[in-house]
């Protein structure tokens, strides 16, 4: 608008009538949101209600099953319920791995080399250690119980609120960040690398079988007691540990999976660290910026790939490998 018409339209009113105009449009939008929050509210309270009563009678059936022991539902229950889960899930992974099928899903390997299928002797080698690391974190189980004892924890049959579960949940995944990256820094130490890491390295192009193949004082230092970290700190719940672990063992599987598919978390980062070995120690990536260890990473097509996929098309084809970088 130039300058006489801008003086005219102020003038005559214009100007002032289009902003009331702006800001009453702008009001009627903010009354719509307020009410449908307020409309959505008693649906969104009941709903919590419901799931929360759902989640409550599964507890009580946990209680029914193992009885009211709280010994046995803490150490067995927990160990038992992890290791189904690591194996269960990992079987899906392991399946694509040794047999190459469905062809869809090995669209979606985040690196493609030629040892692909899995020969079943290199996961017979990984199932066996990774056997021997879940058993020998019985006595930890057992003693980080008897701290939490100690420390003083939730020990209420009934479930916490979703609120304190959530902000808990929170924490952990701040504690363990912290705690796996500066414990995956000192692996990377050259003695420690040369007598304990070195083993977990051994797959350049990891599966998800291969997440907790390592040395048993890696899985002690840097998977377990990361993990273990922040339901301590907060005295929590059961239940919500074993949520916690949940998103911990789904995490560390899709991370070393060596699979980017659609609706999954990005594994990018973590398969980067296998493949250039001094380069994203981290899960979340915070403190890689801090240290700066992750220079090559962001110049890396995988950088521009560690991204969610909505889509079927491989992360791969919707972005393509720049030709400047072959």
């Amino acid at each position: 608008m130039c300058l006489r018409k801008r003086k005219n339209a102020i003038k005559n009113g214009y100007e002032w009538r289009w902003h009331s105009k702006v800001e009453e449009n702008q009001h009627d939008v903010c009354n719509n949101l307020k009410k449908g929050v307020r409309g959505s509210e008693k649906y969104i309270l009941y709903l919590w209600k419901t799931s929360g009563d759902f989640l409550q009678s599964q507890w009580d059936k946990v209680f029914e099953l193992l009885g009211s022991d709280v010994d046995t539902i803490a150490i067995w229950g927990t160990f038992t319920y992890t290791c189904l889960l690591y194996w269960i899930v990992a079987s899906f992974y392991t399946f694509i791995d040794v047999t190459g099928k469905p062809k869809f899903a090995v669209k979606h390997r985040i690196q493609e080399i030629s040892s692909y299928p899995v020969p079943f002797s290199s996961v017979l080698k990984l199932g066996r250690q990774v056997l021997i690391n879940q058993f020998l974190s019985i006595p930890f189980y057992m003693v980080g119980y008897h701290l939490m004892v100690l420390r003083g924890y939730d020990t209420k049959k009934s479930l916490p609120s979703f609120q304190r579960a959530f902000f808990e949940l929170l924490f952990c995944v701040l504690v363990e960040e912290i705690g796996f990256y500066y414990s995956h820094r000192v692996l990377h130490f050259p003695f420690f690398y040369k007598h304990i890491h070195k083993i977990h390295h051994e797959w350049k192009s990891p599966i998800a079988l291969a997440a907790a193949y390592c040395h048993p004082i890696e899985h002690y230092f840097s998977n377990l007691i990361p993990a273990y970290l922040g339901p301590f700190l907060l005295g929590s719940h059961i239940f919500t540990c074993w949520i916690w672990y949940s998103i911990i063992t789904f995490s560390t599987l899709i991370n070393h999976s060596g699979f980017h598919f659609p609706f999954f978390p990005p594994p990018e980062r973590h398969d980067f660290h296998h493949l250039k070995f001094n380069q994203s120690f981290g899960a979340l990536g915070f403190l890689d910026y801090l240290h700066g260890t992750d220079v090559e990473f962001k110049k890396s097509e995988s950088y521009r790939r560690n991204c969610w996929s909505f889509s079927l098309v491989p992360v791969k084809d919707l972005y393509p490998s720049d030709p400047k970088n072959n």
